[in-house]
């Protein structure tokens, strides 16, 4: 029901569910069903995306973790997630009992699953300004973990045998990029050293009040560093398709223990359009889903989530009027050999489902 409505609001799931019961019991049947103690991530979602990783993430390749939030109405939710293919995979999420952004103990809290998750693989953590603190950094160290966290231009630092100075007056003061290892960072005592990138990208650099990419990092170079803070995009993406681009998470108005079930189930559903839409993508068939990239576009129109959600929904409304296209194809009988690659394609996605 949610990769065919797209909807997460309980009302209009009940309305939808194929149960036959009266309207009132399907709606109470799942309230009880989204308080389970069961439906958490730990008991269901965790076996699911470790088995994922087997299958798709190669102990060789490095996992890219994006940490972000997201807020709508009171709702404040923290989540780590995996970048793939410029999308991101929901790792883990909290919900946080507050408006503002997230202190460090949280931030912990969060990342310390997150990483023993990824037991064994080599992580990149990645954050905006909300996590560029030395404190973060610091720890992340102390976890083995490399980091690439984005700083305000406001925060000081210090060079060998100079006083401290504020990151802008180097942004301003070179106007390029830059790398720097082992600076001092903030005036907070004793805490350990960083490396320092600046990027201004060319195409931002007239734009107003653009201060550039300011990175702390423990990276070894500055084309390292900036190749994987840009993967970030891909967990604002995320939360645009669970939002209004996709499954309407900001419409939910159910307790906080139903939220947190239905994000978990947004988790599998979302995960798995995308894996769909990769698939389709992989079979040179996704003309039949979606318009291809035009010339004039820099980036493809439509992304491997929209393209595995839509290409389900195209072959399950195959299913119940096939009836009728039949007859439609036997009309036009000079197009029969377009239409059997057509059906050709509806098989090879039903065989990805």
């Amino acid at each position: 029901m949610l990769q065919s409505y797209r909807t997460i609001q309980i009302e209009k799931l009940a309305a939808l569910m194929p149960i036959p019961i009266k309207y009132e019991s399907r709606r109470r049947h799942l309230q009880r069903f989204l308080i389970l103690p069961q439906l958490n991530p730990k008991c269901v979602w965790f076996p699911i995306i470790k088995k994922w990783l087997k299958i798709n993430q190669t102990k060789k390749r490095v996992c890219y973790v994006a940490i972000d939030r997201t807020r709508w109405q009171e709702r404040n939710l923290f989540v780590a997630s995996l970048i793939k293919n410029k999308r991101a995979i929901p790792l883990n999420w909290m919900l946080l009992d507050k408006k503002g952004n997230s202190n460090l103990r949280e931030q912990k809290r969060l990342l310390k699953s997150t990483l023993k998750l990824l037991k064994g693989y080599e992580v990149i953590v990645i954050g905006d300004r909300e996590f560029g603190n030395v404190n973060l950094a610091d720890w992340l160290s102390s976890q083995c973990c490399q980091y690439v966290l984005r700083t305000k231009s406001s925060k000081y630092i210090q060079l060998d045998n100079q006083n401290y100075q504020q990151l802008l007056f180097f942004g301003s003061k070179l106007g390029k990029s830059f790398y720097i290892e082992q600076v001092k960072f903030t005036k907070q005592p004793n805490m350990a050293r960083t490396n320092l990138a600046f990027y201004w990208s060319n195409l931002t650099k007239s734009k107003t009040n653009n201060e550039g990419w300011y990175l702390i990092n423990n990276l070894s170079s500055l084309q390292q560093t900036i190749k994987a803070y840009k993967k970030r995009m891909g967990i604002e993406a995320m939360f645009k398709d669970c939002k209004s681009g996709g499954y309407n998470l900001e419409k939910c108005q159910g307790s906080d223990k139903r939220l947190l079930s239905l994000i978990l189930l947004i988790a599998i559903a979302y995960t798995c359009a995308i894996t769909k839409g990769q698939t389709i993508s992989f079979k040179r068939i996704k003309e039949y889903v979606c318009r291809l990239q035009e010339n004039q576009r820099r980036v493809k129109r439509h992304s491997n989530f929209w393209i595995g959600l839509y290409g389900s929904l195209w072959v399950n409304n195959f299913q119940f009027c096939h009836h009728w296209v039949e007859k439609l194809i036997r009309l036009t009988p000079n197009k029969l050999p377009f239409y059997q690659q057509g059906l050709k394609a509806k098989t090879l996605i039903l065989a990805s489902l």
